[in-house]
C-alpha cells in the first residue's frame, strides 16, 4: 500500500514536495487553509485589475526549467515567460533615475555613464558573481542543510574569504560611486538581511539580476502557481482549500494524523509548507524542537506595507519594476534589522505589471503594486497605513513629475496584521529569515524534525531560504530526504 502523506500549505514549496512525492508514488492530501491556492503568491482582482499580491520578481528561470523538466515539462507548457526590457530604474532624485537594461553589455554603458571606469569593475565583479552561481544555485542549494560537510567542497575552499567577508564591503571597495554601490547591494535584499551583514558568496543574486535578467510571467506570478497546480493534479494530489489546520496528532513521538476543521486525516508522514514557528504551536509542547527564545534571537527578513492601487490613466516616467532610492538606504535598513521601527523616510519599491502586460489592467488604465520594507512585528493600523501611504505617493508624484492621487479609483492595503491572519506568518515576516552567514544551509532550522518521527518541514524558514526559486528547491530537498527515510 502507498504511503499517505498530508502537506500543510499551498505556497512554492508545498507545491513542489507534493509534485516530487506523488511521482514517487505517495498519496499526497494538499491542506490549504485560504480559499485559493498559492500561500503568499496569490492574486487580487478587482474592477478589471488583477495584481499578484506576494512575489512579482521573476528571476533564476533556470531553476523553474529544472523544477519541470524533472516531470519532463518545460515553463512554456504551462506559461509565457518575457524578458523585461529594462528590467527596472532606480530613482535617486526628481527625474533623476539610472536605467537597468535587459544586457549586461548594456548596463556596463550606463554604469560607464555614471562613472568613469567602472563597468570593467563591474565585468569583474559579475564574471566572479557567475562563479559563485554556478556553485550555488547549480549545486550547494540542492543540498539538504543535514551536516556542515555539504559545505565542503574543493571549490567552496578556495571560496571560504568570501563566507566571512560581506556584500556591501567587496561592492564598496570597488565602487566609490554610492548610486552604483546601491544597486549592486538591492538584490541581496531578496535573501532578507542587510548587505554589510549578507556573505560576499551571495553575490551570486548579482548575476541573477545583471547576467541572466528580469522576466515577467504572461498574467503575473500567478500563472506558475497555476502551473504547478496542473502538474500536480495531474500526478494525482488532492488539494483541499479552506481547510486549516488545528492540531498535529502524536503518538509516542510519531506524527499520526493532523485535524482540518474538526476532521482528523491519518497520515504516514506528515509535511508543513506552512510558516515553521507556527506549525510547531500545533504540537504539544514536548515536541516543540525551537523555543519562543530561538525564534526571537533570529534575523527574519522583512515584512511589507503593500498598496494595490487601480488608476484611472497611464502613468509616466516609470518601468514595469521602478526602485525608490531617494533616501538614505542604510537609515531605513537600520530601521528594519536593528530598531525595529516605522522608518521616518522609507525606500519603496513600485510594479506596474500592465505596462508590460495587458491582462493587468483595463484598457487606459494602469496597476499599480507599492512596497514598503518594515521590520517584522511593528504596530499595523490603518491611520499608519495611510499616514505611509502619503508619504510615499507625495514623493512619486514629485520624483516621477505627474499628479497621480487624483487618478486613483481604488485602493487595496496589505501589512503586518494580514501577513499574520493569512498566513500565520511569525510576527508578520513577509519573506522568512535572512540567509546571514550563520543562518545558512546547516544552520538553519531543519527540513526533519528532531523530536517527532515522521514529520518534515519545508519554505522559507528552513533551507535553502526566502525567495521563489529556492522554495521550489525546498520542495524537492525536502522530498527527497523523505524518499531517504521512507524508501523501504
Amino acid at each position: 500500500m502507498n504511503k499517505n502523506i498530508s502537506i500543510i500549505g499551498s505556497g512554492f514549496s508545498a507545491l513542489a514536495a507534493s509534485c516530487y512525492l506523488a511521482k514517487e508514488g505517495y498519496e499526497v492530501t494538499i491542506f490549504e487553509k485560504n480559499k485559493t491556492i498559492g500561500g503568499r503568491a496569490r492574486q487580487l482582482k478587482k474592477d478589471g485589475f488583477t495584481f499578484d499580491i506576494g512575489p512579482t520578481w521573476y528571476w533564476m528561470p533556470d531553476v523553474f526549467e529544472r523544477f519541470f523538466a524533472d516531470f519532463n515539462k518545460k515553463p512554456e507548457d504551462y506559461y509565457t515567460l518575457e524578458k523585461l526590457n529594462p528590467a527596472y530604474s532606480v530613482y535617486f532624485g526628481k527625474e533623476d533615475y539610472i536605467t537597468i537594461e535587459d544586457t549586461l553589455e548594456k548596463i556596463c554603458i550606463a554604469f560607464e555613464n555614471e562613472e568613469k571606469g567602472s563597468s570593467k569593475k563591474l565585468m569583474e565583479f559579475i564574471d566572479n558573481a557567475q562563479n559563485n552561481y554556478d556553485v550555488a544555485i547549480k549545486d550547494l542549494v540542492y543540498r539538504p542543510g543535514v551536516s556542515p560537510f555539504e559545505l565542503v567542497t574543493p571549490v567552496t575552499i578556495k571560496k571560504i574569504g568570501q563566507f566571512f567577508s560581506t556584500i556591501k564591503k567587496d561592492v564598496r571597495k570597488e565602487f566609490k560611486n554610492d548610486r552604483l554601490a546601491m544597486i549592486l547591494e538591492f538584490p541581496v535584499l531578496f535573501l532578507g538581511a542587510k548587505p554589510d551583514n549578507t556573505p560576499s558568496f551571495y553575490s551570486f543574486m548579482n548575476y541573477a539580476d545583471f547576467g541572466i535578467g528580469t522576466f515577467h510571467p504572461k498574467k503575473g506570478m500567478y500563472q506558475v502557481i497555476l502551473a504547478m497546480e496542473t502538474l500536480a493534479k495531474s500526478l494525482g494530489v488532492k488539494i483541499l482549500t479552506e481547510n486549516s489546520i488545528d492540531k498535529i496528532i502524536v503518538d509516542n513521538g510519531i506524527a499520526t494524523s493532523l485535524i482540518s476543521n474538526g476532521i482528523e486525516y491519518k497520515s504516514d508522514i506528515i509535511l508543513s509548507g506552512a510558516d515553521y514557528h507556527h506549525t510547531e504551536t500545533l504540537l504539544d509542547s514536548q515536541y516543540v524542537q525551537y523555543s519562543e527564545n530561538f525564534w526571537e534571537k533570529k534575523t527574519f527578513a522583512p515584512s511589507s506595507l503593500l498598496f494595490y492601487i487601480g488608476f484611472d490613466k497611464k502613468l509616466k516616467n516609470v518601468n514595469h519594476h521602478t526602485l525608490f532610492f531617494d533616501v538614505d538606504f542604510d537609515v531605513h535598513a537600520k530601521d528594519i534589522y536593528d530598531k525595529a521601527k516605522w522608518p521616518d523616510d522609507p525606500l519603496f519599491y513600485a510594479s506596474f505589471p500592465s505596462i508590460t502586460d495587458t491582462s493587468s489592467a483595463p484598457e487606459g488604465k494602469e496597476a499599480g503594486i507599492f512596497l514598503i520594507p518594515l521590520a517584522p512585528g511593528l504596530e499595523d493600523t490603518k491611520d499608519l497605513r495611510e499616514l505611509y501611504f502619503n508619504k510615499i505617493i507625495d514623493r512619486f508624484e514629485n520624483l516621477t513629475s505627474q499628479s497621480v492621487k487624483k487618478n486613483i479609483i481604488f485602493k487595496e492595503s496589505f501589512c503586518v496584521n494580514d501577513f499574520i491572519k493569512d498566513y500565520n506568518s511569525y510576527k508578520g515576516n513577509a519573506y522568512g529569515m535572512a540567509n546571514t552567514l550563520l543562518q545558512t544551509a546547516f544552520l538553519r532550522p531543519k527540513l526533519k524534525s528532531k523530536k517527532v518521527k515522521n514529520l518534515y518541514f519545508t519554505g522559507q524558514l528552513t533551507v535553502p531560504g526566502p525567495g521563489v526559486p529556492p522554495s521550489l528547491i525546498s520542495g524537492k530537498l525536502v522530498a527527497e530526504l523523505i524518499k531517504k527515510h521512507h524508501s523501504n
